[in-house]
């Protein structure tokens, strides 16, 4: 199959009376708002102290967002509709609007208490309807939603999706790039079918998301491989205007990127001088691996460690480079800085040193092989003296040089002079194989919330 929908409601569940147990038709708020545990997690209430994504715009490209659900009433923008029908607000499917809630969904009734709560409820939504659906996707339609998206001043993308045509070099990694160029902070779903990263998610410079359930553990359904970040992604609850209750229970990468692009609204509300490479580096510098044990980032499910807003928001993190670390593909991270140190200042120092020690390497193989040439052409001549001296003539000794003559035994044909070097080394991961790299991000305790 050419394409393939990265969709979040996988499994979905209608939240009832009492949260799968019962038939009540409607959920209640305090049910909804319950369910909501990463918000637990990640312990909004304190994050929002600090950043609530205020003054920015989150693109969802994505089946539309209903503008009229009371829990994104006012947060959601104009867009535009690339599917023909005309109206961005319309979702048929429900994913677009579940997305947005997640990000940026303010509840509804007394307080906001109601329903669901966006981590970043004070960001702006775009919705960008495209044609796509769990079985089908129009890459035409999508593609120009994100071209459109960056026109329209969005500095965070979400792309919910997976679709196979977005491969290095086609017109949907092409505008994947025009965003990069324009200081958009691409977010996408790694996929759910426990297969490998799909694209666009794989493509470099996006950011990739894999998901973790409610104990912090790796979803098995998540693809792996080129994964930037983790995030909440398995029983998550939110908005779903196709349900009689207005909301629904879902697993899948599609949630867990949403809230990635709701910490990455949170981060450029902060910082908004930071460019979006410089936002990456604090996500992904800020992540840790909390509770899984003996992880090594870039990890193949997890990759730097799950996304923390709060800690994200409040470490202090020098900028880095404009570019960023993802600036060549997640894979191509520096590994040489720690947490806290200026990525171009170490890279720079490291390619330095490198070069230099490379340099000193070569001038003391040259002047070692000189010494043994001058050496071995003493020793050549004193014995040719000997020999032409009295000591047998010429050709004594049938023309074997003796033992101690300096010359030393040349190794047999496919011998090893290194035999503790480790396999492989020096040359890329075999074919399927996630290349291991330390861990260049100093993992923080493990603290939830932070």
């Amino acid at each position: 199959m050419g394409v393939k929908r990265v969709w979040s409601t996988t499994g979905v569940v209608v939240l009832t009376g009492a949260l799968l147990l019962t038939s009540a038709p409607l959920a209640s708020a305090d049910q909804v708002r319950d369910a909501q545990w990463p918000l637990s997690v990640y312990d909004a209430e304190k994050v929002w102290k600090t950043a609530e994504g205020a003054g920015v715009t989150v693109a969802v490209v994505d089946s539309g967002v209903d503008a009229s659900h009371p829990d994104l009433a006012g947060q959601v923008l104009s867009g535009k509709d690339f599917t023909g029908s005309g109206n961005p607000h319309e979702d048929d499917d429900g994913h677009g609007t579940a997305m947005a809630s997640l990000i940026a969904g303010h509840g509804h009734g007394s307080g906001g208490s109601a329903g669901v709560m966006g981590l970043a409820p004070k960001a702006k939504i775009l919705p960008v309807r495209a044609y796509v659906t769990e079985d089908k996707i129009d890459t035409q339609s999508w593609v120009a939603g994100v071209r459109y998206a960056v026109d329209q001043g969005a500095s965070v993308i979400n792309l919910s999706l997976g679709d196979s045509r977005a491969y290095p070099g086609s017109k949907a990694a092409k505008a994947i790039a025009y965003a990069q160029e324009h200081d958009v902070v691409v977010v996408s779903a790694t996929g759910n079918d426990g297969g490998t990263v799909t694209y666009p998610a794989a493509l470099p410079g996006v950011v990739a998301v894999s998901a973790v359930d409610k104990g912090l553990n790796f979803w098995s359904k998540s693809n792996t491989g080129n994964v930037t970040v983790a995030a909440p992604g398995v029983e998550t609850a939110q908005a779903d205007p196709t349900t009689n209750s207005g909301y629904a229970v879902a697993d899948g990468t599609s949630g867990s990127a949403a809230y990635v692009s709701a910490i990455v609204a949170l981060l450029r509300s902060k910082y908004p001088d930071l460019t979006a490479g410089q936002i990456v580096n604090r996500l992904i510098k800020s992540a840790s691996f909390l509770n899984n044990k003996g992880r090594t980032a870039p990890d193949e499910e997890l990759g730097y460690g799950i996304a923390r807003p709060g800690t994200a928001l409040t470490m202090d993190i020098p900028k880095g480079s404009k570019e960023g670390p993802l600036a060549k593909g997640s894979s191509s991270t520096s590994t040489n800085s720690a947490a806290g140190s200026d990525d171009n200042d170490s890279t720079s120092q490291a390619a330095k040193k490198k070069k230099k020690s490379s340099s000193g390497s070569l001038l003391l193989i040259v002047g070692i092989a000189a010494a043994v040439l001058v050496i071995g052409g003493i020793l050549f001549a004193v014995l040719r003296s000997r020999r032409n001296g009295g000591n047998g003539g010429p050709g004594s000794g049938g023309g074997t040089p003796p033992h101690g003559t300096g010359y030393p035994p040349q190794p047999p044909t496919g011998y090893q002079q290194y035999p503790n070097t480790a396999p492989n080394q020096g040359h890329a991961a075999p074919p399927g194989q996630f290349p291991q790299h330390p861990n260049p991000y100093a993992q923080q305790p493990p603290h939830q919330g932070q």
